[in-house]
């Protein structure tokens, strides 16, 4: 911009100019009557009361009480945009969905990038892994695909804290880093055959992060670094774009694998399971409004179009219902008609009636019962989902002994150089330093497991840590002061 300022931060200015010559719009109550004065409230007299029928007031107070929702719980902070999905590669031999029928397709698309553990006011350069959440709206219903810059999630996380306290642990903004779909999904053709897939988006503008030392400093002077980024990129013209791959996976293959391969911790090894192209991700329009478009967007993994299913993956399963349950406490039940939600590229047809904020005609005079004599909407036999065998024993089932550090083994050993790995142990060890001794004990022995050398590295990091710091090899507990408590209840501590 010609006085320095860039274009997220001109937003008003630009607002201004996009209106031309036009004269301001008459200022209005929430119920559109005019008003003639928005800044004196009516009293009794210069010094007395105010009135109660000072509607003018009253209106803007109780709107201004309820302008906040529920923030999500995790991935509260983070940026939104617009653009399209483009197919490149015949993939109809495994999908039948119509998001992928021809080439040269094109979708609407929005992505929701966000940070996770964070508030709503917390700094986009924090370490923390990032959600990568994409919505096609497809004449099938839209297809949400929530997923994060890591293929692999937060449990059992060996994998997950070495891929967290690597370099890529703080992305540098949100178009240089990757997506990935996570779980494991299943593809259904038109013939109904069907194997299981997974999906990831590759950043087409390169991978890039932060330094710890750059990242702090961005923390404090541009907390929305990375929501500034994207927006000024898209505001520029330069839309950022990723390169769309499924894996591929059959059930006999699925059988044979060494591991769970529903496994969220673990990875496919593309060896074995070669990235595929698919289509390509652009995004070129930034949200409007921050709060219709960003905060208001929900997404539900539940949300498939014929010929994309769920896997056994169990933490999908549970995703499946979490996800649709937090936006009806959110937004209520009716967020799907909210625009940034609505498929709006569907005909929406069925007995869902009523409920807060219904703001369509609520299907009109449809019948809201079925079945019923009255040509309401039917159901689809040929789209039912695709078949398969399951047996067993219904328990809980322990799945926390299965191998998890061979693949980290890989990703220390293989994957990351020997700087990229003393940076790796420093970031690890700097974290521990902390937490009492007999935590880091535990901690190093984890990584020791993975290899000898990973532990030993931070272990030294630790010694030299505990010494400057004076800490001994003495493990503290708390308890509660006896003096003040029962015979019962000390017998309980």
């Amino acid at each position: 911009m010609a006085d320095g300022r860039d274009d997220a931060a001109d937003q008003l200015k630009q607002w201004k100019s996009h209106r031309g010559s036009q004269k301001p719009d008459a200022l209005t109550t929430g119920a559109g009557n005019p008003i003639g004065d928005k800044l004196n409230i009516l009293t009794v007299g210069p010094r007395g009361p105010l009135l109660v029928q000072d509607v003018v007031f009253t209106d803007e107070m109780a709107h201004f009480d309820r302008e906040r929702i529920p923030e999500r719980v995790v991935h509260a902070k983070g940026a939104g945009a617009f653009g399209y999905f483009e197919v490149t590669h015949d993939i109809t031999q495994y999908c039948k969905a119509k998001v992928f029928e021809h080439i040269g397709k094109r979708t609407p698309l929005a992505i929701r990038f966000s940070t996770v553990a964070g508030e709503s006011g917390s700094a986009d350069t924090v370490r923390d892994p990032r959600g990568f959440a994409m919505k096609f709206y497809t004449e099938e219903g839209n297809w949400d695909l929530v997923g994060n810059n890591t293929p692999i999630f937060f449990i059992r996380d060996a994998i997950l804290v070495s891929f967290l306290f690597s370099d890529r642990g703080i992305p540098d903004g949100y178009r240089h880093m990757n997506g990935y779909g996570s779980h494991t999904f299943k593809l259904v053709n038109a013939e109904g055959r069907a194997v299981y897939c997974k999906f990831h988006a590759k950043t087409d503008q390169g991978i890039k992060n932060l330094s710890v030392e750059e990242a702090g400093r961005l923390a404090s002077t541009d907390p929305d670094y990375a929501i500034r980024d994207l927006y000024n990129a898209i505001a520029k013209g330069d839309y950022p774009s990723w390169s769309f791959y499924i894996q591929v996976m059959t059930f006999e293959e699925a059988e044979r694998f060494p591991f769970n391969p529903f496994d969220v911790t673990k990875v496919w090894p593309h060896g074995d399971y070669p990235l595929q192209p698919v289509g390509k991700l652009v995004l070129n329009r930034n949200p409007v409004n921050y709060f219709a478009e960003v905060e208001q967007m929900a997404y539900d993994p539940s949300n498939m179009p014929p010929g994309i299913e769920p896997s056994p993956d169990k933490m999908l399963q549970g995703r499946l219902f979490s996800y649709p349950d937090t936006h009806r406490h959110r937004l209520g039940p009716n967020y799907l008609q909210i625009p940034v939600n609505c498929p709006f590229r569907a005909r929406v047809a069925n007995y869902q009636r009523d409920g807060p904020m219904t703001v369509t005609d609520n299907q009109g005079g449809a019948p809201n019962y079925y079945p019923n004599s009255f040509t309401g909407p039917e159901d689809q036999p040929q789209l039912k989902e695709s078949r398969m065998f399951i047996s067993g024993d219904v328990q809980r089932y322990n799945s926390a002994n299965e191998d998890n550090v061979t693949q980290v083994r890989e990703f220390y050993l293989k994957v990351l150089n020997e700087a990229e790995r003393q940076r790796l142990c420093k970031n690890i060890a700097e974290h521990l330093k902390d937490a009492q001794l007999f935590i880091q004990k535990r901690a190093v022995k984890n990584f020791t497991d993975v290899h000898p050398n990973y532990g030993a590295c931070i272990q030294a990091l630790l010694d030299k840590y505990n010494a400057e710091s004076g800490k001994k090899d003495v493990i503290r507990t708390y308890t509660q002061s006896t003096s003040r408590v029962s015979v019962k209840e000390r017998s309980n501590l």
